[in-house]
């Protein structure tokens, strides 16, 4: 069985949320082809993966609708998994859509388009197959989709590795000795800075602990908005923004973190709560949110449109850094990227 997996997102524009389911499962789907095909007990049928990706500077909806098509005939593929919610609406062999949230669901503007709401609403009509990476989301899509969780990034772990020392990451970004509160990527507005820092200024208010938040990400308007917010309230100096981190950085500046809040309006999957969990820090999560599901109970739910119960949860955390941990590394431990590569090959086989 041939399938064309479309790893557009790894040479076009799409959110790093995108980008890393991509690369995890077309990675994993790979490594788990090589190891089942011949292994009758493993899986009955033959899998066989071809990446599809256009030219550099190839208009992408005509590559999926025009080029795809013709390369399924050309190569004899049984079907097209698509990473995104788009694919081709033509052409032979079956279709596999995934669909990563709803986020007009959920107040949020952004991938809020028509563009995508059609290909939510009449995508999943025409597709074979829709997966989900939470159930949160198939519960928002209201129709057929199979749940298959993303994997966990094993750089991401509660210890760093042999010869490597976190601390001295506080020195290159110039963070602060106080806790800190580690938002990843929060330069957007869906990912709700603005209830972080309510809830920082809450702890103020109240005298409590003092924590520091750091911003990762490029600038954006969001984010200078947010940050006007914060001098607002007076506290400008509890925020740092080190822009872009690089991806070999970032498991060391969760380890150093004393929490990380994920409190985004919309997310379908938020690979910062798993990466908190799998190295043992206390992460904040919207009750009733995909960040809730995926945390289970080793995540600390807070209501993000109240700063009292935000400050409350940052509180929390930081008394239970150390006791929660093992339950959070516990619930970490079943999130992989070769058990989600293994729903999906059974996915496609039962379309066989």
């Amino acid at each position: 069985m041939r399938i064309g997996f479309d790893v557009s997102p790894l040479t076009t524009d799409h959110a790093p949320g995108v980008v890393r389911a991509t690369a995890g499962l077309a990675q994993a789907l790979e490594r788990h082809a090589a190891q089942a095909n011949g292994r009758s007990e493993l899986q009955p049928f033959k899998l066989e993966i071809v990446r599809l990706a256009p030219e550099p500077g190839e208009d992408l909806r005509a590559w999926r609708q025009r080029r795809l098509p013709a390369l399924a005939r050309e190569l004899g593929l049984f079907g097209i998994h698509s990473p995104v919610s788009a694919f081709p609406w033509r052409g032979p062999g079956k279709r596999l859509q995934t669909i990563h949230e709803l986020p007009w669901r959920h107040g949020a503007r952004e991938n809020a388009d028509l563009r995508h709401r059609f290909w939510a609403a009449l995508g999943s009509r025409r597709a074979d197959l829709v997966i989900a990476p939470s159930a949160h989301v198939a519960r928002d899509l209201g129709r057929r989709a199979v749940v298959v969780p993303w994997g966990r990034d094993p750089r991401f772990a509660d210890e760093p590795p042999p010869g490597a020392v976190d601390e001295v990451l506080l020195g290159r970004y110039r963070l602060s000795e106080d806790p800190l509160a580690l938002c990843l990527g929060a330069v957007r507005a869906k990912k709700n800075l603005a209830a972080v820092l309510a809830g920082l200024a809450e702890l103020r208010a109240r005298q409590g602990p003092r924590v520091h938040a750091v911003v990762t990400g490029p600038e954006t308007a969001d984010l200078r908005r947010d940050l006007g917010t914060a001098s607002k309230l007076g506290l400008a100096r509890y925020v740092s923004t080190p822009g872009h981190v690089p991806d070999e950085h970032l498991p060391g500046l969760v380890r150093l973190a004393a929490v990380v809040p994920v409190l985004s309006r919309s997310e379908g999957f938020a690979f910062p709560v798993l990466e908190a969990l799998a190295s043992g820090i206390p992460v904040l999560v919207p009750p009733d949110s995909a960040q809730a599901e995926l945390a289970g109970e080793a995540g600390i739910a807070v209501d993000p449109d109240d700063p009292a119960s935000v400050a409350d949860g940052f509180e929390r955390a930081l008394r239970e850094r150390e006791t929660g941990r093992s339950a959070r590394l516990a619930r970490a431990e079943s999130f992989t990227w070769e058990r989600a590569a293994a729903s999906v090959a059974e996915l496609w086989g039962s379309l066989a």
